[in-house]
């Protein structure tokens, strides 16, 4: 790490205005740390920062990208010429990004390259085992596993359409493999800054150590403020809440200054782990992209099965019909459930009101709130596991994941079945014995188990939050209801 400091400076990488030191390219406003319960390797503050101050720039012969690369190598550049306009801009980076692995020392990129990730977690990356544990017989349980398979089967195409072309570059046999094609999609993937000469974006030594932040985790949205003087107007309603389009998505950007600029994105304070939004991102498309969760996410969504004249009543989108993190009902949910607890013929006279948001009547919300419990009870009835037993699971994945070797109790608890079928599954005869240590390929495979395990119980809190607000409100209208 050290030495890519080192060469990181050389390049021009900085963490101030100023030229960097020629030991290293950090030091004056972040430091490299390890934070184990948020995010790992990760950047911290080495002063206090305020919002909006330059952390981090990085000059544009710092990048990797397509360009570069290819700039730097006739061959290159020419057969990928000789395949567009087939070729899309990110089999055109993963193709370059192999080349330059396959230099080995060589490569002008060799210190950075030899930092990356192994191996990732990002959904393509799951096996069967791993899809399967993302099932809870729900609507959005079904969209995880056909976005698993939707983007491995895209990213299997593409590694066989590039295939013949990286034969003809004279790639070794290893990086021909679609295990190292799948590598590169994942960097690529999790890795890239956005640039805009290259859709597939750039990957920027330094600058992809920082760890993720929703963009509206540390504000309070505009939502919650309409939540709360439409909570007023209405004697307790439902609050609502949607994305507020000007809130800021990213922490930076490559500027006219030919160089990427990357700022805080609200004060610091000394040794606080400075973060960066990339995007705003539900749970499932942060494992899609990036590989990791968030267990408190402010822009989740959360999707219920819901009758077909149910979505298909008003203008609202099918994607708009959700629960909040929080437990409440989005906007469009909240209305398109009043307008369908709506008498036909009363439809038309009062979907202005409802289009609006506006409260019906203490019978109407009621029927809304108790249709909302019963149909959260449902969903949580045919899941196959509970809250608690995703809990105890998560904490054992998390001990074996940590510890140097097999751990006894595995088999002596109630995930006995469980384990058996994940060792069956990798073909892995266990040895119990106290030196006994699990191989690297079965941790990696845990880890992606927990990932599943934890996403499919933060559906289930979401929900059980739901009955929780829900049967609050029915209380506080039905007392309403009865002083009048």
């Amino acid at each position: 790490m050290e030495a890519l400091l080192r060469w990181a400076a050389e390049l021009g990488v900085s963490d101030s205005p100023s030229a960097p030191s020629p030991s290293s390219c950090l030091g004056r406003s972040l430091l490299i740390a390890d934070f184990p319960d948020a995010g790992g390797r990760g950047l911290a503050a080495a002063r206090d920062l305020q919002r909006g101050e330059l952390v981090l720039r990085a000059p544009r012969t710092a990048l990797l990208t397509s360009d570069r690369v290819m700039d730097d190598d006739p061959r290159i550049a020419s057969s990928v010429a000789s395949h567009l306009p087939r070729l899309s801009s990110v089999q055109t980076l993963i193709i370059c990004l192999l080349s330059e692995v396959g230099k080995g020392k060589s490569s002008n990129w060799y210190l950075y390259l030899s930092q990356l990730p192994s191996y990732y977690t990002i959904l393509a990356t799951f096996n069967d085992f791993e899809t399967e544990a993302l099932q809870l017989a729900s609507y959005q349980v079904d969209e995880a596993i056909w976005v698993a398979q939707k983007a491995l089967r895209g990213i299997r195409s593409d590694w066989e359409e590039a295939t013949p072309l990286m034969k003809g570059l004279g790639f070794k046999p290893k990086l021909l493999m679609f295990k190292s094609w799948i590598w590169a999609f994942a960097t690529v993937s999790s890795r890239t800054l956005h640039i805009a000469w290259d859709d597939a974006g750039c990957l920027c030594p330094i600058g992809d150590l920082f760890n993720y932040a929703a963009p509206n985790d540390d504000n309070s949205s505009t939502d919650e403020g309409r939540d709360d003087m439409m909570h007023q107007e209405t004697n307790k309603m439902l609050n609502q809440t949607d994305f507020d389009s000007s809130e800021r998505l990213t922490d930076g950007g490559y500027e006219d200054v030919n160089e990427y600029r990357l700022y805080a994105r609200k004060r610091y304070r000394k040794g606080e782990q400075v973060l960066l939004a990339y995007g705003t991102y539900t749970n499932l498309e942060l494992l899609e992209h990036y590989g990791f969760l968030l267990g408190e996410n402010p822009n989740e969504k959360i999707y219920i099965p819901l009758d077909l004249d149910l979505c298909m009543i008003g203008s609202w989108p099918r994607d708009s019909l959700y629960i909040l993190p929080n437990g409440h009902p989005s906007f469009a949910l909240l209305c398109a459930l009043r307008l369908w607890t709506t008498p036909r013929n009363r439809r038309k006279a009062l979907s202005h009101q409802i289009y609006s948001g506006s409260f019906l009547s203490v019978e109407n919300e009621l029927e809304i709130l108790k249709w909302l419990v019963k149909k959260c009870e449902e969903t949580l009835q045919q899941l196959p596991t509970t809250i608690e037993f995703d809990d105890n699971l998560l904490l054992l994945l998390c001990k074996l994941q940590n510890s140097t070797s097999c751990i006894t109790e595995m088999n002596r608890s109630i995930f006995e079945q469980k384990f058996a079928a994940f060792f069956r599954f990798h073909g892995f005869e266990l040895d119990c014995s106290i030196h006994s240590k699990l191989p690297v390929r079965l941790l990696q495979s845990l880890e992606r188990w927990g990932l599943a395990v934890q996403w499919r119980c933060n559906y289930k809190r979401t929900l059980t939050k739901c009955i929780v607000h829900c049967k609050s409100l029915v209380h506080e209208l039905s007392l309403q209801q009865n002083q009048q």
